[in-house]
């Protein structure tokens, strides 16, 4: 949550429905504050596995990224032996080597990684599949194999001359050298192509790291990125601005990437020129990209047209592509289809591949939550594998609930089954038809379904952004976003409307003409089962399901 909460584009918030009443609840703010304070206050995930729990089975993840950490932590929640193999020095995949430091702080990270960790789960870092150790071996060693290696590789830009200059390279090249600490500048004049959120980060590094022009003396300049290297910055005299510009297909206003990440890089200095496509690189006598031929573009659904007369040249010493990625299979190509990304169905399994599972970029990127939400499925999916059980499909809405009627049979309520034919609401009989369920569970509730009418207006409690504006954006990698305090984050989670939840207002017990919903007995409740309805006295009458803020009660008779 620490870095999800800093990092996640938040669509959920777009879906909130207290949209309609003033603003969204800040969920990605809330995330961002119980992930530090669940850090600051040593926080373990959850009970140590017990032996008990202990299953013997043991899971093989390929990949540290936030696929394969978020397996680790939901398999090692159910008791498999799980061992992580990751070919770099630390585990965190796109999290540690492609999101700048700034927008996710390394301790942060450091720590939610290690919490993990701590749930017993092995680490093999340095190791490759299919250098170190073979997919073969881990077939015999290991019971189940997950494979979250992320797109690791970037996509060059399909134009004349971009495979012949040096100083062409991708967004992913790009950020790894920067986060792995390898360079200390960059070129003077920077061109990234793409509209993604990788493209923002490139270029607002690039703004933060500047262009290096006097050392104390003559050392080697990195070939590419056109920086100095970690041995140079003892040297450094002079640092000024660099002039980078970011070029999109789309209109500035349909980039992908998040709207205030893009304000935030134009406020940082970034020139963003939307609708526009690259055509060719054009080279000096050296060889070298010294600018990119563009021109204006119209877009026929995913594809470019371009616009006849409206050629023009952006001037570069370094173009960088962040246009997408794709999979680094050496080692083990049979599991790449011809997209270089792993088939699989619904069930997170490996085409053709009995004990392999796979998620994340891997197999579609997208964003990290969505990552984690792939690690979560096949987490479930690689259980029932190993239980020898059939695999499930997940409903589409899935949220994390409980088992209403687990719960009552744990406290002696027991709800016993009846086989019956129609009977009327009104009948005397001493049980009634009900799902025992949260609506949260397996509808998306919309506003319509609520009574608005409960809720006033309370203004979102908004984190506190540290302005950094062109001219103080060069050396600045501190932290833009601050956490709210535990008075803001307490009063952001009162403004939640617990949307399909009984959150036990009374409404449906005050309201009812015909006294018929009851709250049950102290002795008798649970989590979930706070009032009741006595059908000798229901006519149906709608007022319960009219009056109830959240959208939980459903009419099922009479509608």
């Amino acid at each position: 949550p620490a870095v999800m909460g800093r990092v996640c584009p938040a669509p959920c918030e777009d879906g909130c429905n207290r949209n309609v009443i003033d603003e969204y609840v800040g969920i990605n703010a809330l995330e961002h504050y119980i992930g530090d304070w669940a850090i600051d206050n040593g926080k373990a995930f959850g009970q140590p596995v017990t032996d008990a729990n202990e299953t013997r089975k043991k899971v093989a993840i390929i990949g540290g990224g936030p696929a394969g950490l978020a397996a680790a932590y939901f398999l090692r929640k159910k008791g498999h032996n799980v061992t992580i193999f990751d070919e770099h020095e630390k585990l965190g995949g796109m999290m540690r080597y492609g999101i700048p430091t700034y927008r996710v702080p390394r301790d942060k990270l450091d720590a939610e990684i290690q919490r993990i960790l701590d749930m017993g789960v092995e680490v093999r870092t340095n190791t490759r599949v299919g250098r170190d150790v073979t997919v073969e071996q881990l077939e015999d060693d290991y019971d189940a194999i997950f494979w979250a290696i992320g797109a690791q590789k970037g996509r060059p830009l399909p134009i004349p001359g971009w495979n012949e200059c040096e100083n062409c390279i991708t967004g992913v090249e790009f950020l790894e050298a920067f986060n792995q600490g390898w360079v200390y500048g960059t070129a003077k004049k920077i061109v990234v192509v793409g509209g993604g959120d990788t493209s923002i980060d490139v270029a607002s590094v690039a703004r933060r790291l500047g262009h290096i022009t006097e050392v104390r003396k003559s050392d080697s300049i990195d070939g590419k990125i056109g920086g100095f290297t970690a041995d140079d910055v003892a040297g450094i005299l002079k640092r000024e601005g660099v002039e980078a510009t970011l070029t999109s297909l789309f209109p500035i206003e349909e980039m992908v990437a998040a709207e205030h990440e893009r304000q935030e890089a134009m406020r940082e200095g970034v020139k963003i020129l939307g609708g526009v496509m690259p055509l060719e690189v054009i080279r000096d006598e050296n060889g070298r990209a010294k600018a990119l031929k563009m021109c204006e573009c119209k877009m026929d659904g995913m594809t470019p047209i371009p616009i006849e007369g409206t050629e023009f040249t952006l001037e570069a010493d370094l173009i960088v592509a962040a246009i997408g990625q794709y999979g680094d299979f050496e080692g083990f190509e049979d599991l790449a289809n011809e997209r270089g990304f792993v088939d699989t169905d619904a069930y997170f399994r490996v085409a053709g591949k009995e004990k392999h599972f796979a998620g994340g970029d891997i197999i579609r990127p997208h964003l990290l939550t969505t990552a984690i939400g792939h690690a979560r499925i096949a987490a479930d999916e690689i259980d029932h594998f190993l239980s020898g059980e059939a695999l499930e499909k997940r409903p589409k809405v899935d949220v994390a609930h409980f088992n209403l009627l687990n719960e009552l049979a744990q406290r002696g309520h027991a709800v016993q089954p009846y086989e019956g034919g129609q009977v009327p609401g009104t009948s005397s009989a001493e049980w009634a038809v009900h799902n025992f369920e949260d609506r949260a569970s397996t509808d998306v509730v919309t506003h319509e379904e609520m009574f608005l009418g409960h809720f006033t207006e309370m203004p979102r409690a908004k984190r506190e952004e540290v302005p950094i504006d062109a001219e103080h954006v060069l050396g600045n990698f501190q932290e833009r976003i601050r956490a709210l305090t535990e008075e803001q984050a307490r009063y952001e989670g009162e403004r939640c409307m617990s949307c399909g939840l009984c959150f036990e207002c009374d409404n449906c017990v005050i309201f009812c003409p015909q006294d018929a919903v009851h709250r049950v007995p102290k002795d008798q409740r649970a989590v979930g089962r706070y009032v009741f309805t006595d059908y000798t006295r229901c006519v149906g009458c709608h007022i319960c399901s009219d009056v109830c803020p959240t959208g939980y009660i459903k009419m099922g008779l009479g509608q």
